[in-house]
């Protein structure tokens, strides 16, 4: 595996992780830890800046005049940083409802 293929898995990779520390980031939230939360957070930035680092070279390289073929492992990739992106908004939003809701319980 070589040049584009090689990319788009990267950005595939990158992004995974990036939800799954999201994910985990929200699970933390719920059950109090508000520490753990943010560095899963943070974790789940750097993976998805990795990504995006990754995309950014495609794009460089088509505005070049590089001819990229737009298969279906690239179209996978970006779907995939989208999704990551949305589950970023949706962490961001349930961490803080979690703090809310456990603030109410707290009075």
């Amino acid at each position: 595996m070589e040049g584009l293929e090689l990319i788009c898995f990267n950005i595939i990779s990158s992004v995974g992780m990036a939800k799954s520390s999201y994910v985990e980031a929200m699970r933390a939230a719920a059950k109090g830890d508000y520490p753990l939360s943010e560095e899963k957070m943070k974790e789940g930035d750097d993976f998805y800046s990795k990504g995006h680092d990754a995309h950014l070279e495609l794009l460089s390289r088509e505005a070049n005049g590089e001819a990229l073929d737009a298969g279906v492992i690239l179209m996978h990739a970006e779907d995939q940083m989208m999704a990551a992106e949305v589950v970023r908004l949706m962490a961001e939003e349930n961490i803080k409802m979690s703090k809310k809701i456990q603030a109410l319980e707290a009075k």
